[in-house]
């Protein structure tokens, strides 16, 4: 029951999609816009910086605070947290009430890391822009970042269950950006200089 009452707290905050309600009132359908994601990344392709910006945030940070509601409530049950973060990821990428289509999750994945270890979060994140500047595309932050997440959680901790339960994360977010793959080798996504400078260094 209480691995059950984990991932509905997880799937639960995951859900909230402040991309959702920010097209709504926009009266703008994200999904037929952009990359047709309710992500942060979308909302800032067609909204502009700082509704992208606050989407991230909260979609951080809802991943963040499932994990820790869950660890609260559930603390003899064995990486609630994390279980509670991969939930949340899975409810960003899958609304129920949104006919399942989400966003990417990455801004949730963040978030499970976060909760994980600051430092990590830190770590994953420069060490991502860094490659993404040298190779010019933004896939490789959420490759990356899903390849070395569960090892570092087992450098850090030494369990294996542990990374293993920070591998589903992982696993779903190389999942959900696989396709970012052939788009980068067909040179049909954005080059990632070419979108900060477009994107992020003009006003909105």
């Amino acid at each position: 029951m209480e691995l059950l009452a984990t991932l509905a707290i997880g799937y639960s905050f995951g859900s909230l999609s402040p991309a959702a309600l920010i097209s709504k009132l926009k009266k703008k359908n994200l999904r037929e816009h952009g990359t047709g994601n309710l992500g942060a990344s979308n909302t800032l392709l067609v909204f502009g910086k700082a509704l992208g910006v606050f989407v991230m945030v909260f979609d951080i940070l809802k991943a963040f605070f499932a994990a820790k509601l869950a660890e609260l409530l559930f603390p003899k049950l064995a990486f609630s947290g994390l279980i509670a973060g991969f939930a949340a990821i899975v409810g960003h990428n899958f609304p129920f009430y949104l006919h399942f289509k989400g966003g990417k999750g990455l801004a949730a994945f963040g978030g499970t890391v976060l909760y994980c270890n600051p430092l990590l979060f830190l770590g994953l994140l420069l060490f991502g822009l860094l490659l993404m500047f040298i190779f010019n595309y933004s896939v490789v932050m959420p490759m990356s970042a899903g390849i070395l997440f569960p090892i570092l959680v087992y450098l850090q901790s030494g369990n294996g269950w542990e990374a293993a339960v920070a591998a589903l994360s992982s696993l779903m977010i190389i999942i959900m950006h696989w396709s970012n793959i052939e788009k980068a080798k067909k040179r049909t996504d954005v080059p990632i200089r070419e979108f900060v400078t477009k994107k992020l260094f003009r006003k909105n």
